[in-house]
């Protein structure tokens, strides 16, 4: 499913099961038959002619077009959210993709210096998010751009979104950035090497080997130079890691770890590098457990918010920035990942976000089961309360002191 996965408003952040309104979906032999689909195309036409698109780009686009009932459903399938960690991980991280990554890696040597001269992003970050997205642009998705968006625009999933990419996607046409017939991608509308959605592609794709071209779809380079710029314009800071792995001394008060602190804080509470380095000697950084006490430690920093601008979700994150560091050489997690414990479910993650809100703790803009940052950092403060490790990670033992009256 990685290769289906938007880079500049990835559908991770944006296709929430959870919010998935029901819709039914016209098949094509009754959108054709009535004016459904063919009224929602005619009504979408003033605004692309205000968009500078054509009448001539705006008929080759939809010409024969019908609505793809296969798209709806894949858009409950997102195995960022679904799989354990260290599942999704581990298929994130295979041999093979190293091994893919390693040849990409020498092969565009100096296209990946080139970008991060320019925009000042690491070459493990733009390795990690290319082979996390198309596997090093191996498979980038065949599915017709045009149809996809406006199969989702015409059943206003996610509102207006897919409207607004799909007029964008007509404003790449207008422009001759690729042929109609070309125009391949995800089911939600990502497309190339980079997975941009059109919306992204207008704002951030780059001419990377200065042909005077923006090609994501087949130029190595300009999907180097893409990624790269996308990240910068986001806000990457040049030389600050993503994170670091690292060991909590004996008997540490996770209670006492809470928001983000200098690194030189972390060091004075006795964190080390989990690798023996030096943790660096400037920028901040948060306390990050993806599963919990029994798992790996690490501090997470301001460019792994800025990867999470590619896609909401934590697991997709720490497989862009661990498979681009073990890409470059660098080595494993140094703790292993607690894989017999029990998980709680979907279900039972949505029961604790409520539980929560009704203690009065934030836990984002809906109850979905996604534990980020603002959830954690209430599990934490549930945790303390309970008088449990305060990780940030729900289990049943948190979920059955909260069902449990005050």
């Amino acid at each position: 499913m990685k290769p289906l996965r938007p880079l500049a408003l990835c559908l991770a952040a944006l296709l929430s099961a959870s919010a998935l309104a029901p819709v039914v979906l016209p098949t094509p032999a009754r959108a054709e038959r009535g004016a459904g689909f063919a009224g929602f195309v005619a009504a979408l036409w003033p605004d692309a002619k205000a968009r500078g698109v054509s009448r001539q780009t705006f008929d080759a686009a939809f010409s024969g077009l019908t609505p793809d009932a296969s798209i709806i459903p894949l858009t409950k399938k997102q195995s960022e959210f679904a799989k354990p960690i260290w599942s999704y991980l581990d298929s994130a991280i295979s041999s093979a993709r190293l091994s893919r990554g390693q040849a990409a890696a020498s092969q565009y040597a100096s296209e990946l210096a080139s970008a991060e001269r320019k925009y000042g992003v690491e070459r493990s970050v733009i390795l990690g998010i290319w082979g996390m997205e198309t596997n090093f642009g191996s498979f980038s998705g065949s599915k017709d751009v045009i149809r996809s968006l406006a199969t989702l625009a015409y059943v206003r999933y996610r509102d207006d979104f897919f409207r607004d990419e799909l007029l964008a996607a007509l404003q790449i046409l207008e422009d001759g950035h690729i042929e109609r017939s070309q125009m391949k991608g995800s089911w939600a509308g990502a497309m190339g090497q980079t997975q941009f959605m059109p919306t992204s592609f207008i704002k951030y794709a780059a001419d990377g080997d200065g042909d005077g071209a923006k090609d994501i779809w087949t130029s190595y380079p300009d999907a180097i130079a893409s990624t790269a710029n996308y990240l910068k314009q986001h806000g990457w800071q040049a030389g600050l890691p993503w994170g670091v792995e690292v060991k909590l001394p004996e008997g540490f008060d996770l209670a006492s770890a809470q928001g983000w602190a200098d690194f030189s804080s972390w060091r004075r509470a006795g964190l080390t590098s989990a690798d023996g380095e030096r943790l660096p000697s400037s920028g901040k950084a948060m306390l990050y457990l993806p599963a919990g006490i029994h798992g790996p430690a690490l501090l997470i920093t301001e460019n792994y918010r800025v990867i999470k601008k590619y896609n909401s979700s934590d697991a997709y994150a720490l497989g862009v920035a661990h498979l681009g560091d073990r890409i470059l050489g660098g080595d494993a997690f140094s703790k292993s990942w607690p894989r017999h414990e029990k998980r709680l479910s979907g279900p039972e993650l949505m029961e604790v976000q409520r539980r929560l809100k009704a203690m009065g703790l934030p836990v984002g803009n809906k109850i979905d089961g996604r534990i980020g940052e603002i959830s954690r950092e209430s599990v934490k403060k549930a945790q303390v309360k309970f008088g449990l490790p305060a990780d940030g990670y729900p289990t049943l033992a948190l979920l059955t002191r909260l069902r449990q009256k005050p």
